[in-house]
């Protein structure tokens, strides 16, 4: 029988469910005709339902225990069926084969629109690859990730609108110039962890911010920068739809550029002293490895994805501004990496889409859309709270080899 104190908790989770959304559910407000509607019977079915859903997590969460409790089924959760996928080449190539096919034929088989978004979303990608190198893999909590974002768009802006430089020259130089940001943004902040780490993060990406929204001479102030060229192709001139698919087709490159790259790093003897770093960093520096060089460079790499990604969002819209880059970009960033999970690279690109691409296809719900989004949100972290794809925690095992005749 299901226990008292449980539905007591689940009746009292409804009622502050149904006051959290009373604004949105119930009250309805016309500006035209000058009407507030009350809708209580929205109330008493969010109530219902909260109460519902939540009997329902507690009985999952219950029955998970239970089958938890056996050997067997310890022994079937040690290694997840996705990961068995993710481990074995038979199934990998295959099936990274069919997402590269895909992706080339994505904009022959969608919509303009469907292709922009599907740019975005694979932008934050990148920049979820960037910042799990910060977050995931080092351990080193960056709340300020946007500022990088916003030096490599601000970068291709001012040395286009100035100077005249292209896109493919300046590809490079805002990545580098992001790079260095994040070294000197790591200089001061060596001695830092956790809470405190994330405080000066922050200060520092609403520090750049400011000054980009305040220095007019610089950065055009709060206007921005307008008639940014867009990317060429040997000089040829695109029409607005060939220049989507054009940038469609980049940023699909920088994605497995960028796969390959830091799933080399994580194997790599430095993505071993980052993980070592993430789990201790006291035995990390006993163990030998150079704490301050190791942060400095988790920073910087960091920073050249989210430079390289802040270039192609200032060629793809043409227009930057300080309003582009706020806390907000930094959180969703994040949420990113957390939902997805850390430090897996599969956890990451599925969380980008998922965050990315489910508001813009929830359109349909109207001013439903928000909340509905914020609602699969909690589900996911509720069932799956170590993100959608953990990261696996590799293990080495060492064999004796049998003994020879002749011993």
């Amino acid at each position: 029988m299901f226990p008292v104190n449980e539905l007591k908790r689940s009746l009292l989770v409804s009622i502050w469910f149904a006051f959290l959304t009373f604004p949105i559910m119930v009250i309805k407000v016309d500006p035209i005709e000058r009407i507030v509607t009350w809708r209580w019977d929205n109330m008493f079915f969010v109530a219902i339902g909260s109460f519902v859903l939540s009997i329902l997590v507690k009985v999952y969460f219950v029955r998970k225990e239970r089958r938890a409790g056996s050997k067997k089924a310890q022994t079937a959760l040690t290694e997840p069926f996705v990961h068995r996928i993710l481990r074995e080449p038979r199934f990998l190539y295959p099936l990274c084969l069919a997402c590269l096919a895909f992706a080339i034929l994505f904009p022959h088989l969608f919509s303009a629109y469907q292709t922009n978004i599907m740019t975005t979303a694979l932008m934050y990608v990148v920049l979820g690859l960037g910042l799990n190198i910060v977050v995931g893999v080092a351990g080193l909590l960056d709340l300020g990730y946007v500022a990088f974002y916003a030096v490599g768009a601000y970068s291709y802006a001012l040395l286009n609108m100035h100077f005249g430089l292209g896109f493919w020259i300046v590809l490079p130089i805002g990545g580098l110039l992001a790079a260095f940001v994040g070294v000197l943004l790591g200089f001061p902040v060596l001695r830092l962890r956790g809470d405190y780490l994330a405080i000066v993060t922050l200060g520092f990406g609403e520090i750049i911010r400011l000054i980009l929204e305040n220095w007019n001479d610089f950065s055009q102030g709060p206007s921005g920068i307008a008639n940014i060229s867009r990317p060429g192709l040997f000089g040829i001139d695109l029409s607005f739809s060939a220049s989507i698919n054009y940038i469609y087709y980049l940023v699909v490159g920088l994605v497995i550029f960028t796969i390959f790259v830091v799933n080399r790093l994580q194997s790599s003897r430095l993505g071993r002293a980052w993980l070592a770093l993430r789990e201790d960093e006291i035995a990390c520096q006993a163990m030998g490895i150079d704490k301050t060089r190791t942060k400095l460079i988790a920073f910087s790499l960091g920073a050249f994805w989210a430079g390289l990604v802040g270039v192609i969002f200032a060629a793809k819209t043409t227009f930057v501004n300080p309003a582009s880059f706020t806390f907000l970009e930094s959180a969703i960033i994040l949420s990113i990496v957390v939902l997805g999970g850390m430090g897996s690279i599969v956890g990451v690109i599925l969380g980008a889409l998922t965050l990315i691409l489910l508001p813009e296809y929830l359109r349909a719900l109207a001013e439903y859309r928000m909340l509905a989004f914020g609602g699969i949100l909690v589900v996911m972290m509720i069932f799956k709270p170590e993100g959608l794809i953990s990261n696996v925690r590799r293990s080495y095992q060492f064999k004796k080899l049998p003994s020879s005749e002749s011993e």
